[in-house]
């Protein structure tokens, strides 16, 4: 009986202990650390992560260029397996060469010679996510080249030409006209790094 009594007192003294300390409070080592925010990034370190292509007046193609020619030989050393001889599917993925003109069809054919609105799309996906096992290894040049030899496969560069950001922005795309125009405001947001307004005060201008 004497060890149930102070077993009853040993946790009243315990609950009185946590009542004592306010909710939520913290040790003085802990109220004084500073959040951790990680470091500032310069533009030297975000330029390697900018690598998008914007479209339609290609800004973003960096200098470079590859020709069909040496597109082939890209392709069929480090694009073949999955893709298949001639872009023409193969075990992992279906075709990329056909189907212009399937858009105005109810049998679309979806490669990027009949649906990619401007080369730039083609490059830049190429760029950043080909190989699919080890993206972004592919050297500009390579990039250019490989897309100039699946535009050649498409009918739309010729066997001796060469893909550059000159070339690639002239290219008219069989699809340039098949989109519609993306209006909503937050596609028009612009870069803010400091005194931004709040999103709230943005939302739904125009």
């Amino acid at each position: 009986m004497r060890s149930a009594k102070v077993l009853v007192a040993t946790v009243a003294v315990a609950l009185a202990g946590c009542a004592a300390a306010p909710m939520g409070s913290s040790s003085a080592a802990g109220a004084s650390a500073p959040p951790r925010l990680g470091q500032p990034i310069s533009e030297a370190q975000l330029a390697k992560w900018n690598i998008d292509v914007r479209t339609p007046d290609g800004l973003g193609l960096p200098p470079g260029k590859g020709s069909v020619a040496d597109g082939k030989k890209v392709y069929d050393a480090k694009c073949l397996a999955c893709h298949g001889e001639a872009a023409k599917g193969g075990p992992v993925f279906g075709a990329m060469v056909g189907g212009i003109g399937s858009f105005k069809t109810n049998t679309r054919v979806l490669t990027p010679g009949s649906m990619y609105p401007y080369a730039g799309v083609l490059f830049d996906y190429v760029r950043r996510a080909m190989p699919m096992n080890a993206p972004q290894s592919l050297t500009d040049d390579e990039s250019y080249a490989v897309s100039a030899y699946i535009l050649h496969l498409n009918g739309l560069m010729p066997a001796n030409g060469v893909g550059d950001a000159k070339t690639f922005t002239a290219l008219v795309m069989p699809n340039r006209d098949g989109f519609i125009s993306d209006t909503r405001p937050d596609v028009k947001a612009e870069r803010c790094m400091s005194n931004c307004p709040p999103i709230s005060s943005t939302r739904g201008k125009k």
